[in-house]
């Protein structure tokens, strides 16, 4: 035997109760059918029964609009004239005892109990009859067996007088029989009911007296999911569950399933399959009490409920008193009041509960009426209620005796700027659950869902400001890389934000790499680029990662507040970690403190990698002694291409041509470049220093650097070309060549210049734009570490910054 329980929107519509009809006759053994109400319609019961008690005469209009519904669903399903006008006949005892019901309550303005069970329990009376008449199935009615008694203020099943009555309709049982979800009575016979989604414990009740073989729950989605959909679109549906696993998910949102089902088919053994009436197809979640065979995952799913307040109670009163956590529980229940979670300080200083945030005020007044005494006399501090909290659980059977788990799952939530308000972790390492602030819910589910591997890739939200000559050619490689990054590294870069000088882009979905700059151009919206760092903020993504491809001081002045938001930082712009020591230290103390990333390699060798190897030595206990290096491309090319027959003036305008120098070439000739990546490289080397530690000479005098305009200059550094070139035969007659560095000694002291190299120094044969850098270090002392490449050009800084982006997500 099977049971198969079919939820409102399964039976919403004449189309949806024929699809049943399908699923039903291709069962091959007997079957007992549980119905909801059609879909709405207990809601609308409950609506009409509350208008009516507030004197709103708007309750019959309510009212017939339920009766029109059923009418319609039954000139839908029977085109029989005299089969209509039967089932017609057969539910309308219900329209009647529906209407004076609800005239009664708006006579007397009152709602009682009795009333409001009698009037929601219609729904499934009416749907049943229907349905039953539809399938030719035998109508049992469930108030006759499923018996109920009040405690707590709620209504709880008699299970063993439920049970013999139940054991008692066996026989009667037919091919197809069919009961009413949610429906029963108390011993008196008054009209009762289970419950919001008490139609899945009807059917619970049924498969366990009648020892079925399947409980079948049919709904509206393929089963359970590793986390809501409507928030991780990436969530799939889980195969299978352990019963413990599936109350667990339950009681924490996912409502696939209404949790006191569980209880009577796990005290049976009877397996549950959660099916979508709408696919039915699909597979979807087997729940039963077998063992995985293969390796599984060390947690099944994540679920999450919003709209509940976190009440704390301390004071240091509490300590060490005895009964303090049954009188605080007592009043609360006295009020009908349910606590979803409880979190307790050890010291028991404090006692926080979560509640639905509608019950919040009643719980505050019921807990200061009970500790009266004791918050006059101050033993207790006081009530605190945050509200708009959520709270979010993890749950899996494997997660016992699993190391780890919870530091990964902290750290995972903590470094995306997710802060934890209480935690409560169950002794059998089934479930750790945790409040958070409401407005945090995705942002938690995300990189959950993907630190614990449930998700078949990794995501990482970018927000792209510069759209000039390095920002286009990222943009290019990552269109161009994304498919090779998702099948091999399992990564998924979004674009989601692009801004240029006059606007900016955003596109929650993310937008397409290779064409964002031209939708820029046409759809952008006006902004400054604090207003752009307000909506990364408020977007509140997880795995955000904004990058920098301007040279823009403006830019670098808002890194601070966007790492403050956990977001992290990947920047070509050299600003800010050439700022002051100060600003330089708090953008990588905050980057650590928070667990997200700061990265700025191409600061000083474009797509050369200078600062990881020095990260790498410092980190390992080495300590660097002297550094010298070559880090201008654009002035190596310079003083490599000077000839008898290029003379510097020349020389300056190909180099401009060419794309190795800044568009005004004063900046790099002005030696300002190379004093950043100079004091960058000493800060990441352990030096403590300034910009006005650092002795400069420009490559041209400074006179040249003064002059108003580029056209002037221009003119005007042709005066250079003897003296440059006179200096150039003077080097090259002593057997040395020009080259333009930088030297840091171990006293700290940097210096940036010409200086003149022989053939025993490994700048003698620097070619091109190439840049080098030696360090000299503990480790390294007799012969220095070389880092040598290309240093210059838009290409290799892209592929840097591209290079940091991807290392931001640990591929």
């Amino acid at each position: 035997m099977k049971i198969l329980k079919f939820g409102g929107t399964s039976v919403g519509s004449a189309d949806n109760i024929r699809r049943v009809k399908d699923i039903i006759q291709n069962q091959n053994n007997r079957v007992v059918i549980v119905v909801s109400a059609l879909g709405g319609i207990t809601d609308r019961l409950i609506k009409a029964a509350t208008l009516a008690a507030e004197g709103d005469g708007q309750y019959a209009s309510e009212v017939k609009q339920i009766v029109e519904i059923h009418q319609d669903s039954i000139k839908s399903l029977f085109s029989d004239e005299q089969k209509q006008q039967e089932v017609f006949d057969m539910v309308a005892p219900e329209f009647d005892e529906l209407n004076s019901i609800t005239k009664g309550v708006f006579l007397i303005r009152e709602l009682s109990r009795k009333s409001l069970e009698s009037i929601s329990g219609i729904g499934e009376r009416l749907s049943s009859k229907i349905i039953a008449s539809f399938l030719n199935a035998k109508w049992f009615d469930s108030r006759k067996y499923i018996k109920t008694y009040v405690e707590y203020g709620r209504s709880q099943v008699d299970l063993e007088a439920t049970n013999k009555l139940l054991l008692e309709v066996v026989p009667k049982l037919d091919k197809i029989s069919l009961f009413p979800g949610f429906i029963s009575s108390n011993k008196k016979g008054d009209n009762t009911t289970l419950g919001r989604g008490g139609s899945d414990y009807t059917a619970s009740l049924l498969a366990a007296s009648f020892d079925a073989d399947m409980l079948e729950i049919w709904t509206d989605v393929n089963g359970f999911m590793t986390a809501d959909p409507k928030v991780i679109s990436r969530a799939y549906c889980i195969e299978h569950l352990s019963y413990a696993e599936a109350m667990e998910l339950s009681h924490f949102g996912a409502k696939v399933i209404y949790p006191p089902t569980i209880l009577p088919a796990y005290q049976k053994k009877i397996p549950i399959t959660i099916k979508n009436t709408f696919n039915p197809e699909t597979p979807g979640t087997l729940i039963d009490g077998q063992k995985e065979t293969p390796k599984p995952r060390q947690i099944k799913g994540i679920s999450s409920i919003k709209n509940v307040s976190l009440l704390t109670v301390h004071g240091m009163g509490m300590v060490g008193v005895s009964g303090i956590s049954m009188r605080l529980f007592a009043s609360l229940a006295a009020e009908e009041i349910n606590v979803i979670l409880i979190s307790q300080a050890s010291s028991e200083n404090s006692i926080s509960i979560v509640i639905e945030s509608d019950q919040s005020e009643k719980a505050r007044k019921a807990i200061e009426k009970e500790f009266k005494r004791e918050l006059d006399d101050r033993h207790i501090s006081g009530i605190v209620i945050d509200d708009q909290m959520a709270v979010v659980a993890i749950v899996g059977e494997n997660m016992k005796h699993t190391t780890g788990m919870s530091g990964l799952l902290f750290n995972s939530v903590g470094k995306n700027g997710v802060n934890v308000y209480a935690i409560a972790q169950g002794a059998s390492e089934l479930n750790i659950s945790f409040v958070i602030k409401e407005r945090d819910i995705k942002k938690a589910l995300n990189v959950i869902h993907e630190s614990f591997f449930l998700s078949d890739y990794s995501r990482l939200n970018l927000f792209l400001v510069g759209k000039g000559t390095v920002g286009s050619k990222l943009l290019n490689k990552i269109a161009a890389q994304s498919e090779k990054l998702m099948n091999e590294n399992r990564l998924k870069i979004r674009l989601i934000g692009l801004a240029g000088r006059k606007g900016m882009l955003l596109n929650n979905e993310g937008m397409d790499a290779s064409t964002a700059i031209e939708n820029l151009e046409k759809e952008s919206i006006p902004g400054t680029v604090e207003d752009f760092r307000d909506r990364i903020i408020d977007m509140n993504l997880a795995n955000s990662v904004f990058v920098d491809c301007s040279a823009s001081g403006e830019v670098a002045a808002i890194y601070q507040s966007l790492l403050d938001a956990n977001v992290s930082v990947v920047t070509a712009n050299k600003i800010a970690s050439s700022s002051s020591y100060s600003t330089y230290k708090k953008l990588k103390d905050t980057a650590r403190e928070k667990g997200i990333r700061f990265f700025f390699e191409t600061n000083v060798g474009a797509g050369l990698p200078i600062i990881a190897p020095i990260n790498d030595l410092v980190r390992s206990g080495d300590k660097i002694v002297r550094l010298e290096a070559v880090l201008s491309g654009t002035l190596n090319y310079i003083v490599n291409t000077l000839s008898e027959d290029k003379p510097l003036s020349e020389v300056i305008i190909e180099a401009k041509e060419k794309g190795f120098s800044e568009p005004d070439p004063r900046v790099d000739l002005s030696g300002t470049d190379v004093v950043r990546k100079s004091l960058i490289l000493a800060r990441e080397s352990g030096y403590n220093l300034e910009e006005a530690d650092v002795q400069v000479e420009p490559f041209v005098p400074q006179e040249y650097l003064d002059l108003p305009s580029l056209e002037e200059f221009m003119r005007k550094v042709k005066e250079l070309d003897a003296p440059f070139e006179e200096r150039r035969q003077k080097a090259l007659k002593e057997g040395k060549r020009l080259r333009y560095g930088a030297r840091l000694t171990s006293e700290g002291k940097a210096v940036v210049g010409l200086m003149e190299v022989d053939r025993t120094h490994p700048f003698y044969d620097l070619e091109g734009s190439n840049n080098i850098v030696l360090i000299w270090s503990e480790h390294y002392f007799e012969h220095p570490m070389q880092i040598k490449g290309y240093g210059a050009g838009a290409d290799v800084t892209a592929a840097g910054v591209f290079a940091d982006i991807i290392k931001v997500a640990n591929v």
